[in-house]
């Protein structure tokens, strides 16, 4: 803003033309975003093309690398817009004070199985399917997947510690262990469910667990 008396700011000219799109919000990224987590979460980082997702998201070339500096930044990009969907999700479902604690995690992980059946069990978990290519992904990946996994860990550490404190849980478990085995798990079940396009193995390790961890 130019000032011209101490006193009396004038305001800046009148720009022509339609107003700029902030680049972080436009619908391209948005596009590019939605077409890399389908891509990613079916078949994978090192499987998946650039090309592939531009014409998925019926985008040119350009468009790409204006948001992006490349497939590892969309790759970085890519985690955090899942993660941050997810963590709402779970943060939505292990908060739900209408339920018993343990209640909130089985119903976390029958909606997580109903999510995975409307596409036939061809999608995975896409934290999980990229720690499975920690050795052709490029290493800044590794902190910033352990960092989100750390992040959900600690939400159902939350819970399970809410579920102690109602008896709920064995006296000699510790909430913050359960939730890192938990995790280990239940990324290994949706691995499988998606390898054998079956809910089998997700039912099977819900069953387990909460057998294991309640008195």
């Amino acid at each position: 803003m130019s000032i011209t008396a101490p006193t009396i700011p004038v305001a800046p000219p009148k720009r022509r033309g339609r107003p700029k799109v902030d680049p972080a919000h436009s619908e391209t990224r948005a596009k590019l975003i939605r077409a890399g987590l389908v891509h990613l979460t079916e078949r994978g980082y090192g499987a998946t093309g650039v090309d592939e997702i531009l014409k998925a998201a019926r985008v040119p070339r350009g468009s790409f690398y204006h948001h992006f500096g490349s497939k590892a930044d969309f790759g970085l990009q890519l985690i955090d817009a899942y993660d941050a969907y997810f963590s709402a999700r779970l943060d939505r479902a292990l908060g739900d004070d209408g339920l018993a604690p343990l209640d909130r995690l089985r119903g976390f992980m029958q909606d997580a199985e109903a999510g995975m059946a409307r596409h036939g069990f061809t999608r995975g978990c896409l934290i999980g399917n990229l720690g499975q290519e920690m050795g052709v992904l490029p290493e800044p990946f590794r902190a910033r997947l352990i960092g989100v996994l750390a992040d959900w860990q600690a939400l159902t550490a939350t819970c399970l510690c809410a579920a102690k404190e109602d008896g709920a849980l064995r006296a000699d478990l510790a909430p913050e262990a359960l939730a890192a085995v938990f995790w280990t798990g239940w990324e290994g079940a949706v691995l499988r469910a998606k390898m054998e396009r079956d809910p089998a193995p997700l039912r099977q390790f819900a069953g387990t667990y909460l057998n294991l961890i309640t008195p």
